[in-house]
């Protein structure tokens, strides 16, 4: 890349001057100084890459951590950029009530992609703040970023929040393939209540949708780099393949169904590179063991949400 650039800045010196005595300048360059040059842009190019890294590890630490607990809930999920900075994020939330889980995908890659991904996030935080229901949520992010000047992208969005008392899980998707519930009992539903991708229609409706999530239960989210994947043969990872995954790790912990659906993504697109950032989220009530079902439900102390620190504990939250 490096060499590329030197080639580009050595051609622009050459237009700026007659093609004559522009070549005969090239041809009288002291071998000095083109070292010089190419030192200096490999500087460039070491300290341009030293700064996207640093930015990335900034991203990837403002996302979720990789595993989760939350009393009987297990949480997991990672992301896959294309580049070093990602479109697609994950985040987990606390509040009062329960926790809440987003994952979205900001159109386009890299540093533009990366930069926005901060905004979405803070206009979702405050939403979340201010509304209970996730429907509700969506609909002041996407007011909001069909307000906002610089024309901000258009985003996918899968928000949901669990009731700490209930278990309901309740949910919007905005523009994301349809997360899949797959129950303890192995029927497998869609999660596709929602509305259009954010940033699209200032004024788009949002629906909530609402499930109960029973011991053994799972949810998989993902973003369209999951069933777009490629392979050699020019085949999409596809829906079906996804579902065929999904259950075959029916009744593991989040954290291993997790690293098991991207390794059979991966395996599937074997040596071609993604053409999209792949990411995948977990969430899965642990199931009910005998033992537990001979004990009362508040014999059991609820375990701590792990890596409370890192998450955005609210103390506010209203029903708006």
């Amino acid at each position: 890349m490096w060499g590329e650039t030197f080639m580009m800045a050595l051609t622009e010196r050459l237009n700026e001057t007659p093609r004559s005595s522009a070549l005969a300048e090239a041809a009288t360059l002291p071998s000095d100084l083109v070292t010089d040059e190419l030192n200096s842009l490999r500087s460039e190019h070491a300290k341009l890459q030293q700064a996207i890294f640093e930015a990335a590890q900034v991203q990837r630490r403002l996302c979720m951590p990789r595993e989760v607990s939350w009393r009987e809930f297990e949480i997991a999920g990672e992301i896959f950029p294309v580049r070093y900075l990602s479109g697609d994020f994950f985040k987990m939330m606390q509040f009062r009530s329960g926790p809440a889980l987003a994952l979205g995908d900001i159109a386009g890659k890299g540093l533009s992609a990366g930069i926005w991904q901060t905004h979405v996030t803070g206009l979702l935080l405050r939403a979340a703040r201010r509304n209970v229901d996730p429907g509700r949520v969506l609909v002041e992010v996407n007011r909001n970023l069909c307000r906002d000047e610089g024309q901000p992208p258009l985003t996918a969005l899968f928000f949901a929040r669990i009731n700490a008392q209930t278990n309901e899980f309740t949910y919007c998707n905005a523009g994301l393939p349809a997360p899949l519930l797959l129950r303890d009992d192995g029927t497998l539903e869609r999660l596709d209540e929602g509305g259009p991708i954010l940033g699209a229609v200032p004024h788009g409706l949002y629906q909530t949708g609402r499930v109960i999530l029973d011991p053994g239960d799972m949810v998989v989210a993902h973003s369209d780099g999951v069933t777009e994947c490629r392979n050699s043969y020019d085949q999409e990872f596809d829906m079906q393949r996804l579902t065929d995954a999904t259950r075959a790790v029916a009744g593991t912990a989040a954290s291993k169904a997790l690293f098991s659906l991207l390794g059979t993504v991966l395996d599937f697109a074997d040596s071609c590179p993604p053409g999209d950032d792949i990411t995948l989220l977990v969430l899965r009530r642990q199931a009910v063991s005998k033992k537990q079902k001979r004990t009362t439900k508040d014999s059991a102390p609820l375990r701590p949400l792990a890596s409370a620190s890192r998450l955005e504990p609210f103390r506010r939250e209203t029903n708006t």
